[in-house]
């Protein structure tokens, strides 16, 4: 089991082709959620992506990929302060995370492109979060405001 703090997910046990379908061909992505709450597949795609994010190098060759476009893990060695091979464990991680994939380039060479689907993903767990909060946290100041509403009357009416 992998313990996050989303909840406790089977290793692999949500794997997708980021493509909006499982690897037996079940749709896996809404157009529009109908609950607020995530649905296990959106959460381990979302923990792939957050894990993905959390650390710099990885985010550093996303933002390299983003502005320069589509590379190999020679030319993001060149642009970054890191060797070659730790770029290529860290695509390797990006790619099985869906946020980059890989294309067989020229002689052999491997070329890199981002892939935003399961950022959009992480977006929605993170809207539907969100939702769940504003919500509860939008109950907790209607009972506040109408509780200290009730004592402003209350300490009028004593006076």
């Amino acid at each position: 089991m992998v313990e996050s703090g989303f909840a406790q997910l089977a290793k692999d046990a949500h794997r997708t082709t980021y493509d909006g379908h499982t690897e037996d061909g079940r749709a896996s992505w809404p157009d529009s959620p109908t609950t607020s709450l995530p649905r296990p597949d959106i959460e381990a795609i979302a923990e792939q992506v957050f894990i993905a994010l959390a650390d710099p190098t990885r985010r550093a060759i996303l933002a390299a990929l983003a502005s320069g476009g589509p590379a190999t893990a020679t030319d993001l060695a060149g642009r970054l302060p890191i060797t070659r091979q730790a770029i290529a464990k860290h695509l390797t991680l990006l790619t099985e995370a869906g946020l980059v994939t890989a294309e067989p380039g020229e002689r052999r060479r491997v070329r890199y492109r981002l892939h935003s689907a399961p950022m959009q993903v992480a977006q929605q767990f993170l809207a539907a979060l969100a939702r769940d909060w504003d919500g509860r946290l939008n109950a907790l100041r209607d009972h506040l405001d109408g509780d200290f509403a009730r004592r402003s009357n209350e300490s009028k009416d004593r006076k």
